[in-house]
């Protein structure tokens, strides 16, 4: 059947598809970017050899991931209806790029994916790979095979004898990368169930946090993170290193009912401690900085940006073209903000910038006030022309 590269992650769903496209005759060769999952390089070759691969790929991309897909998407302030900060929607378009990179390498026509029928992944790796070489051909093993749950494809695993990690009792499916985890499926699919500690695998749970608060700050450069608590850091490291900080706050975890792009509804639960600490630090430091036309125009921005990475169109006109934008917006986002940290809050604690527009004098209510009252009555009227009746 040829040679096929699959994207492979060491979970249940490829690991099965491993077995899967060796049954049908393929010489299955797989890649694994690490973006900081949950299972070691070492681990990971053992496993995907053990399941069956020809060969592996394990590339560590996390300064890559940081750098050019984390940093573009938290300038332009991307959040996805509100409580989803894009971290697996974000890692898709740079391993389906070295999907296509390791395909040309081992010249092979078809690339692989364990993707569900119904998930949003499917779209981005396609898509990304129809961008980049349209000649590709992808295989889907889970919009084909006759494996209908996950409890199906752990009994085909076990059948096999795949290694794999899920058990029926904890039965969830999890992404994990730097900046955040994505967890599913299982008791969280019955809305009626609160998320138990045991969906969790980043954060402690509230009830075993510190009772005493955490302050941090976070220095930008033209809307760059360059500093935590006054020492230069490289981004990767200043994520891992809130990571870790927030974590033990039990910050970043949110619980949403989520419109696919697919068309129907899930309940997708996240973890992102790093992610929701730069998220606001960043925020915070533009509503300084930033005249109030441009705030305005780049919450229209952040939305659609959202989308576009969401629905897999990162290498699209538009998203190129709102990068441009944002990064001319970012021109100004130079400052620091401190942030306190406790019992899953982030809390603004101080703000600072050399190029803010916040002034004093002006927004005082004591006697040091320079604002001009006798403006006022002329600008409410000139305002409100438009909506006098007569």
């Amino acid at each position: 059947m040829g040679k096929v590269i699959l994207a492979y992650s060491g979970g249940l769903d490829t690991s099965c598809c491993l077995g899967w496209l060796k049954e049908r005759g393929f010489d299955v060769v797989c890649f694994s970017g690490n973006l900081g999952s949950e299972f070691s390089p070492a681990a990971l070759k053992k496993k995907a050899l053990a399941s069956g691969a020809s060969k592996i790929y394990v590339k560590d991309l996390q300064e890559e991931f940081a750098d050019e897909y984390i940093l573009p998407s938290l300038k332009a302030g991307a959040l996805y209806q509100g409580k989803y900060l894009l971290s697996t929607a974000l890692g898709r378009p740079l391993i389906a790029k070295y999907l296509v990179e390791v395909a040309k390498k081992e010249k092979a026509s078809c690339i692989a994916h364990g993707c569900s029928a119904k998930g949003n992944d499917q779209v981005r790796f396609e898509i990304v790979a129809k961008a980049l070489n349209p000649k590709l051909k992808t295989i889907a093993p889970l919009r084909e095979w006759k494996l209908s749950s996950r409890e199906s494809e752990i009994a085909y695993a076990k059948k096999n004898k795949i290694p794999i990690s899920s058990t029926k009792k904890k039965i969830y499916s999890i992404d994990k990368n730097i900046w955040g985890v994505s967890i599913e499926g299982g008791a969280l699919e019955d809305l009626n169930n609160e998320p138990e500690d045991d969906a969790y695998i980043m954060t402690k749970p509230l009830d075993k946090t510190p009772n005493k608060a955490q302050y941090v700050e976070i220095e930008f450069d033209k809307g760059k993170p360059v500093k935590l608590n006054g020492k230069p850091v490289r981004l990767v490291n200043l994520i891992e290193k809130l990571n870790k900080i927030g974590s033990n706050h039990c910050i970043g975890r949110t619980d949403l009912i989520e419109d696919r792009t697919v068309g129907i509804k899930s309940r997708e639960v996240y973890e992102a401690p790093a992610a929701w600490i730069l998220y606001i630090a960043h925020r915070e430091l533009e509503s300084l900085v930033l005249d109030k036309e441009t705030l305005n125009f780049k919450e229209i921005v952040a939305y659609k940006y959202a989308q576009l990475v969401y629905q897999g169109l990162w290498f699209s006109t538009l998203k190129d073209s709102l990068d441009g934008l944002v990064e001319a917006s970012q021109k100004k986002v130079s400052g620091k903000i401190t942030l306190k940290l406790y019992k899953g809050n982030i809390i603004i604690a101080k703000r600072s910038s050399k190029l803010s527009i916040y002034k004093k004098e002006l927004a005082t209510y004591g006697e040091k006030d320079e604002f001009n009252r006798d403006w006022a009555q002329g600008f409410i009227n000139i305002w409100g022309m438009p909506f006098i009746k007569h």
